[in-house]
């Protein structure tokens, strides 16, 4: 799968959980997204999550973007950790 490909898979990913959590109370669709996100999605996920939202996140709906203050950024890897 290429870099393109994973990020837009990451995208309609973020975006559907969005589109659940809007049928939530208001109160509850900021926290939802991100504890999801937080739980399901491995630090390698949510570390591309943030270079597109860093990036601007084109594609991402906006509640995703909003909800990003609430998802835990995971460490940036180093050479040394990644081997």
């Amino acid at each position: 799968m290429s870099h393109d490909e994973s990020a837009a898979k990451l995208v309609r990913m973020a975006n559907q959980i969005a589109t659940f959590f809007k049928s939530q109370p208001e109160a509850e669709q900021l926290p939802g997204i991100a504890l999801h996100i937080n739980r399901f999605w491995e630090p390698r996920m949510r570390r591309r999550f943030f270079e597109m939202v860093d990036d601007g996140g084109q594609g991402l709906d906006p509640l995703v973007i909003e909800a990003a203050r609430h998802i835990r950024r995971p460490a940036l890897m180093t050479a040394q950790t990644a081997t």
